[in-house]
């Protein structure tokens, strides 16, 4: 038996030192490895979902910036994700969100788990994938925010110092989108021009009031490259709109198709600004690709066309004759009054 053990114990010694320097070898294999390979893959947990494309090597041109947008799965993050790729190469352009994103997100590029709200976890992903653009998308939008105000603050002030804290760190390049529903009851119109009084009623108008100051501050105390547009309702349809008082303009088109039937919350001769969202996404672009020495402003009004409801109406009953609308003001024909102020 003591013959036995001894035999045992001899194999177990060499299987031992087999493993070890299997291990050893594997290390030495490693070190031949480049840094910033090795670099990349210390990634956090949070980042694990970039899937194939992770990688801090890019197909195009050395120049091009590395994006991150925040709040992408809604309802200009998608578009602008595809635009900024045909530009920059898909694995520059990271989509992040707080929710699980569809199949074909996952196909189309880099996609992670980010919360807007937890700092260190944005501070993460800023190193880890050496961002040098942030498109800020996430917000709760006016309609929804008026009824949970609170996590609206949270969300839209919050949120917004964090990234602004980041990037004024780390000297990235942010976009914070804006909105006419920054304008007041007090605020001049027709048109309404960049630098006026504001003063909105809602705290989603609010905190983009705080965003484009804040913004401003940043700018001219630490140098920061903040951008932003005040954006009217947009008009789109391949996403759905996030819960503001212009939605109604995108969900005629699918109840027409869907029901042929549709219920207005606003009255028929609410005059919104809208735009379309290619609109939209290009004069995004085409801001964040302007040199900042032409850049006059911090923040700017960008607009399309205002209607009424029921001239929309109008216009989709042309397609779609059947259509039947009923016009059953809620709690947002206030907000609407308030926006159609300013066109």
């Amino acid at each position: 038996m003591l013959v036995k053990y001894s035999c045992a114990a001899g194999k177990r010694k060499r299987s031992r030192k087999m493993v070890r320097n299997k291990i050893l070898h594997m290390r030495s294999l490693l070190k031949a490895f480049n840094t910033n390979f090795l670099e990349q893959k210390k990634l956090s947990t949070s980042c694990v979902a970039f899937n194939k494309y992770v990688t801090n090597q890019s197909d195009k041109d050395p120049q091009s910036p590395r994006i991150l947008i925040t709040g992408s799965l809604g309802q200009l993050g998608t578009g602008l994700a595809a635009k900024l790729r045909a530009r920059y190469g898909a694995e520059n352009v990271i989509m992040s969100d707080i929710i699980k994103a569809p199949q074909q997100i996952l196909d189309a590029g880099p996609y992670i788990y980010a919360d807007i709200l937890d700092f260190k976890n944005l501070q993460e992903i800023i190193v880890n994938y050496r961002i040098d653009w942030l498109i800020h998308f996430s917000a709760l939008l006016s309609a929804i925010g008026e009824d949970n105000v609170p996590l609206a603050m949270r969300v839209n002030i919050e949120g917004l110092h964090n990234v602004m804290e980041l990037a004024k760190q780390y000297r990235f390049k942010i976009f914070v989108p804006s909105t006419i529903g920054a304008f007041g009851p007090d605020s001049p119109r027709n048109p309404t021009p960049d630098l006026c009084v504001q003063r909105p009623r809602t705290i989603y108008g609010v905190s983009k009031v705080h965003a484009e100051l804040l913004g401003e501050y940043y700018h001219f105390k630490y140098g920061l490259d903040f951008r932003s547009l005040r954006f009217p309702g947009v008009i789109s349809g391949d996403t759905a709109p996030g819960g503001g008082t212009t939605d109604y303009a995108v969900v005629i088109f699918h109840e027409a198709l869907r029901t042929g039937k549709f219920k207005c919350y606003l009255r028929k001769d609410t005059k919104l600004p809208m735009m379309y969202i290619e609109d939209c996404l290009r004069s995004l672009i085409e801001l964040m690709e302007a040199p900042s020495e032409s850049l006059k402003l911090r923040t700017y009004n960008v607009a399309a066309i205002s209607f009424t409801p029921e001239e929309l109406v109008k216009a989709v009953q042309k397609h779609v004759p059947h259509l039947q609308v009923e016009y059953i003001p809620d709690h947002r024909q206030v907000i609407g009054e308030l926006m159609s102020m300013c066109k």
